[in-house]
């Protein structure tokens, strides 16, 4: 059994005076701060996932631009592992799977942003694909969202995905509680 921590699209856009501004992005980020800096002490590998948005008309997440940066609070260092993504599935048309084989990882601790969308396309995907998954779900944010005229509350979309993951996709904690069971 091999961990690995993925961390999803913590980027520059979706922290305030970005582009696409998320509730909560801050204290996600630095929830997923510290869960890197617990997988850099024990040795544990690392991902890194950037969200690069190549489709005609994106608003956020532009090439070469600061808002699709890695944000401050989780830069990766030389020897950790960037991907670049254009989906909200980490898996497709990346690397990402060969290289977590390659690596010999069968278990996956999971955060970043966002919950509703690229979080949860990958955490669906690595299960597919055989993975134990623990999502760190105050490691993660999201946003308002709207639909048929009607407004759903960034806590609510959260809690609700989160919910919806919990019982087949993944086992779901808070931050605290996954370095208090691996210290």
């Amino acid at each position: 059994m091999k961990t690995a921590l993925i961390i999803i699209d913590i980027q520059n856009d979706y922290f305030e005076g970005g582009a696409n501004p998320l509730v909560g992005s801050r204290e996600a980020s630095l929830r997923a701060k510290a869960l890197l800096e617990d997988f850099r002490a024990r040795a544990l590998p690392v991902v890194h996932i950037r969200h690069l948005s190549t489709r005609p008309g994106s608003t956020f997440f532009i090439p070469n631009t600061h808002g699709a940066e890695i944000h401050k609070n989780v830069a990766p260092i030389a020897d950790e592992k960037v991907i670049e993504k254009n989906f909200p599935n980490s898996f497709r048309d990346t690397d990402l799977l060969d290289h977590l084989r390659s690596e010999d990882v069968t278990d996956l601790v999971i955060c970043g942003m966002m919950t509703h969308m690229c979080v949860d396309a990958t955490v669906r995907a690595a299960k597919d694909f055989g993975f134990s998954c623990t999502l760190v779900g105050d490691a993660c944010a999201t946003k308002d969202l709207e639909i048929g005229g009607r407004a759903v509350a960034a806590s609510d979309v959260q809690t609700a995905f989160l919910a919806a993951l919990n019982y087949f996709y993944a086992t779901v904690s808070g931050t605290e509680e996954y370095l208090t069971l691996y210290p």
